[in-house]
């Protein structure tokens, strides 16, 4: 799966916003940030050089709100008792509140849908919450995406094929080693100055 998905706005706009699984019911505002950090080297004579550049993390920033008045709180809640349009109790919203802890806790990448792009690998680096009234939830989250890179493990080839094996041979254990007393160096062993008054 690629990092962002940039192919065209088609595939973004077929899918809802979302973070991870908790699908967002009104986006307020969004923050997308991307950044290049470009390496640069002091020579002798004359300015820096600059002779590589790094993508950065992306990161995002959202403003979104959800409601025991949106379709999916009402569906979810169809047998809860309903007065004047509004759910007795508030417990949609805090079921959304705890499931974006529960994924910010988790340290596992998801996937971010926004109203601009497709981000995999992202996690949440922060959230804020304000409520206005008990049936309703704004968040701030802030999320920073995670590179990831493949590792494996590999052997080296044995020591009699290696050109420089004291230099590139895996370490070995030569048993254990006691400690033997040194000899003094030419001219006789070192003795500590002494103070004349």
């Amino acid at each position: 799966m690629s990092q962002t998905d940039t192919q065209g706005p088609d595939m973004v706009l077929l899918s809802s916003p979302s973070l991870g699984e908790v699908a967002v019911s009104v986006t307020i505002s969004e923050t997308h940030a991307d950044a290049l950090q470009i390496t640069s080297h002091p020579v002798e004579e004359g300015a820096q050089i600059s002779d590589h550049a790094l993508r950065q993390p992306c990161e995002v920033t959202l403003e979104c709100g959800w409601s025991n008045a949106d379709q999916a709180a009402q569906e979810a809640a169809a047998h809860e008792q309903v007065e004047n349009g509004q759910l007795t109790r508030p417990g949609y919203v805090d079921a959304v509140y705890s499931r974006l802890l529960a994924l910010q806790a988790s340290r596992m990448p998801f996937e971010l849908v926004t109203t601009r792009r497709r981000y995999a690998n992202m996690m949440i680096t922060s959230l804020q919450v304000s409520s206005g009234s008990p049936g309703a939830v704004q968040v701030n989250a802030s999320l920073e995406e995670v590179i990831i890179v493949p590792t494996r493990a590999t052997t080296l080839p044995p020591r009699n094929v290696q050109a420089s094996p004291a230099i590139t041979a895996e370490t070995e254990s030569m048993g254990s080693k006691s400690v033997q007393p040194g000899n003094p160096s030419p001219g006789g062993a070192f003795s500590s100055p002494v103070m004349e008054a």
